[in-house]
Order: C-alpha cells, then sequence, then structure tokens
C-alpha cells in the first residue's frame, strides 16, 4: 500500500471571460480540502469521486445538479456516470429526472444491476426502492444557472454544463464520475457524453478521466478512454495524452476540457475552450484552484 493519493475536480468547461467565479472556486477548494482529508484517510477513491459529485451536484452553482437547466418541454433530464478503475465496472443513468443525486443512481445502476447504463423510466424503476433522496416538487428545487449574456447566446446557444472527479487513492486504486444536465434547451431525450463510459467517463489501472463540454464531439472522439489508449499504446505520459485526446476533439470542431489522474498520481487539467472551473490537490503538497489561467 501506498500513502500516494490524488485528486481533481471539475465544474464545467466554457466559463464567460469577465464573469466572477470566485464562489465556485472557494466551494470547489473546500470540496477539495474534504476530499483530500477523505483519501488521506484510507477512503477508497471510488467512495471519494462519489462524494465529490454530489457536492457539486448539491450547490446549485454548476450547470448540474441542483444548478440544471431545462430542455425544450421544460423538464429535467440529467445524466451520470461512475467508474471503478480496478475493474473497469461502470454505472450510468441518462435522461433522468426525479432523483437529487444523479451520480449516486448511477453508483447503483453499477452495484445493484447487471447493466452499465440505464436511462429514462427504466432507471426510475430500478431506483423507485433504492432509499436514494427523490425530487417531489422540480419547480421548487432546482435553480438554473443563466451564466450567458445575450450576446454569450448569439456566439454559443447550447453552453455546456458539467462536473467531475477523478482520484487516486492510497491502494493504488483509481476511480472517476461525471454528473450533467447536459446542454441548456437541449432535445428531449438527448444524451451527451457523460453517462458513457469511454466518451465523458473512464477509469483503469492506467488513469481516470473525467471530460466537459460538447458531448457530442467527445462521444466521437472516445475521448476519455483515448485518454489510456495513449498511455498504453503510444506510452505518452497523462499530460501528453489528455492534450492529444482534447486535439482530436478540436480536430472534429469541438470543445471543452478535461481532468485526468494516473496511476503514478500525476495530476492534469486542459481545455481548448475559455476556461475551465477545476481544483486539484495530490500528497505531495499540491493544492490549485482555478478558473481560467
Amino acid at each position: 500500500m501506498s500513502k500516494k493519493w490524488a485528486l481533481a475536480l471539475h465544474g464545467g468547461a466554457g466559463p464567460i471571460p469577465g464573469q466572477d467565479y470566485s464562489l465556485q472556486e472557494a466551494h470547489l477548494g473546500t470540496l477539495l480540502r474534504n476530499g483530500m482529508e477523505r483519501l488521506h484517510g484510507g477512503e477508497p477513491a471510488l467512495d471519494v469521486v462519489e462524494m465529490m459529485v454530489r457536492g457539486l451536484e448539491e450547490s446549485g452553482l454548476y450547470l448540474a445538479g441542483k444548478g440544471a437547466s431545462p430542455n425544450t418541454l421544460g423538464k429535467y433530464e440529467l445524466d451520470a456516470a461512475i467508474m471503478d478503475g480496478r475493474n473497469r465496472t461502470a454505472g450510468a443513468v441518462g435522461a433522468l429526472h426525479g432523483y437529487r443525486n444523479p451520480i449516486s443512481c448511477a453508483r447503483r445502476v453499477m452495484e445493484h444491476t447487471p447493466n452499465v447504463l440505464l436511462v429514462a423510466d427504466g432507471a426510475r424503476h430500478l431506483l423507485k426502492d433504492s432509499g436514494l433522496d427523490i425530487i417531489e416538487d422540480p419547480a421548487s428545487y432546482y435553480e438554473p444557472i443563466d451564466e450567458m449574456t445575450t450576446q454569450d447566446m448569439l456566439n454559443q446557444p447550447n453552453p455546456p454544463g458539467t462536473v467531475g472527479a477523478v482520484a487516486l487513492d492510497i491502494y493504488g486504486d483509481l476511480s472517476a464520475a461525471t454528473s450533467t444536465a447536459g446542454i441548456s434547451g437541449k432535445t428531449p431525450g438527448r444524451l451527451g457524453d457523460t453517462p458513457l463510459p469511454g466518451a465523458g467517463t473512464w477509469a483503469d489501472e492506467r488513469c481516470a478521466v473525467s471530460c466537459t463540454g460538447l458531448g457530442e464531439f467527445f462521444i466521437r472522439a472516445n475521448a476519455a478512454a483515448d485518454v489510456s489508449a495513449r498511455i498504453r499504446y503510444g506510452g505518452a505520459n497523462l499530460e501528453a495524452a489528455v492534450q492529444g485526446a482534447l486535439n482530436d476533439v478540436s480536430h472534429l470542431g469541438g470543445s471543452g476540457g478535461m481532468i485526468a489522474v494516473s496511476a503514478e498520481g500525476e495530476i492534469t487539467a486542459l481545455w481548448n475552450s475559455s476556461g475551465l472551473k477545476r481544483a486539484m490537490a495530490d500528497s505531495a503538497g499540491r493544492f490549485e484552484v482555478g478558473t481560467f489561467l
């Protein structure tokens, strides 16, 4: 058992230049410290990434969870995925409504079914006896985050909004978790990359990755798993692997960002958009919170 650990969080790519994100950065920093204590104390990476994403979902500070935006019918459909790098087990939910913590719903799918991804009414049917928190009145619970000015809306009519966490624990295990409401004003039933292991979420014996951005492009690039492939087949280090995967997204015309941690405890956060709300820490003393630089 190693005492080495590492943790990274994100609150979404594409922040609006000139906008104040000090509240989000303070929240990310508080969550990061909590996660650091958990990892240092020996909690498994899988438990820590779930708890980190739950905190992001419940804060109402990001375009996910409580801060989610509705689809074109005014309904709240949320996606989430979680993955255990020890054996690549994964669970995900898509187009889910009525539950406070989609990430815990995803873990329920992973641990209590033979499936990886359940959507819409199928997911709700499975979860009805789970004991997970239900949202009785969506109109009073959700507080959609509106980061966009009129000009921003003209330039980027579908702003992405995703949160995520990746971790390496002291046992050498890696996990990743991602949660989102997708894009503002999305088509009902639309799934992005978040609930698709390999596209928006990935963890194996080499790395753990969580993506944020325009999901269709990350799906087409299979971006999250591509990071591991570049390490495995090309011998790339973590940062080069993430940059290569993100370059492929850019080549397709997509934008966003990625956080990742390696089995060696490396952490990286890269983006090809205006910025990435992020927080990173490791057992060597690194502690970083930022949005643009």
